[in-house]
C-alpha cells in the first residue's frame, strides 16, 4: 500500500470508531487467512492511495514460497500485535489528553525506525477524536493547548490540520508529566 487509510469498525447502533491508520507499506485484510469469514471492519483511503490486492490462495503460495515476504509479512504483524495492546493500554489507563499526544506522536514517527517525521498529512479533528476517544471539542481544547505550549504547530486551521509539525517536546510532556498535562486532567 502506498498513501494513507484508516480503518473504521461501525457498532450496532451505528457508532463509528477508527481503529487505526495504515500508511505505506502496511497490510491489511489478512483476518481471511484465518478462515474469518466476514469483515469486521472497513478500510477507507484518507489520501491518494495505491493499494495491491492479493487474493487468499495467492498469499498463501507466496508466504509458502517467498521467505523474505514472509518474513516482512510476520514482522508486520508483530508490530501491529504490540501496537495494539499499547493502544488498549493507552485506552485504559490514560486520559484522553495524553491519548491525544500519543496518538499525534505515532503518526509522525517518533518511535519508529529512522527519523520522526514531524509534520503530518491532513487528518481532521474528527478521525482524530475518533481514534483517541473522545469528542472533536476535546481535541480542539487539546490541540490549542498543546500549541500555546509549544508541542504542536499547525497551518490552515484547526478543522482540516493541515501542516500539523509535532515537536520532540511533545514526546518529553508523555515521557516526564509536564504540570498540568497529566493522567485523569481532562476528566476522564
Amino acid at each position: 500500500m502506498d498513501g494513507k487509510c484508516k480503518v473504521t469498525v461501525v457498532s450496532e447502533t451505528g457508532k463509528e470508531a477508527v481503529l487505526a491508520l495504515h500508511e505505506k507499506g502496511d497490510f491489511f485484510g489478512e483476518g481471511c487467512l484465518s478462515g474469518r469469514l466476514r469483515r469486521l471492519y472497513a478500510v477507507t483511503a484518507i489520501t491518494e492511495s495505491e493499494i495491491m490486492r492479493l487474493d487468499k490462495a495467492t498469499m498463501v503460495r507466496t508466504l509458502h514460497n517467498e521467505p523474505e515476504f514472509s518474513e516482512l509479512f510476520i514482522s508486520h504483524l508483530l508490530a501491529r500485535n504490540v501496537r495494539v495492546e499499547a493502544d488498549l493500554v493507552d485506552q485504559l489507563f490514560n486520559s484522553s489528553e495524553k491519548r491525544l499526544a500519543r496518538l499525534l506522536l505515532l503518526m509522525a514517527n517518533f518511535g519508529k525506525e529512522g527519523r520522526p517525521e514531524p509534520v503530518i498529512a491532513k487528518v481532521s479533528q474528527e478521525t482524530l477524536a475518533e481514534m483517541v476517544g473522545t469528542t472533536r471539542s476535546r481535541v480542539s481544547f487539546f490541540m490549542n493547548k498543546f500549541r500555546k505550549l509549544g508541542f504542536i504547530d499547525y497551518n490552515g486551521g484547526l478543522g482540516g490540520l493541515g501542516g500539523l509539525e509535532v515537536h520532540s517536546s511533545l514526546l518529553n510532556m508523555i515521557l516526564h508529566e509536564t504540570p498540568g498535562i497529566t493522567k485523569g486532567s481532562d476528566g476522564s
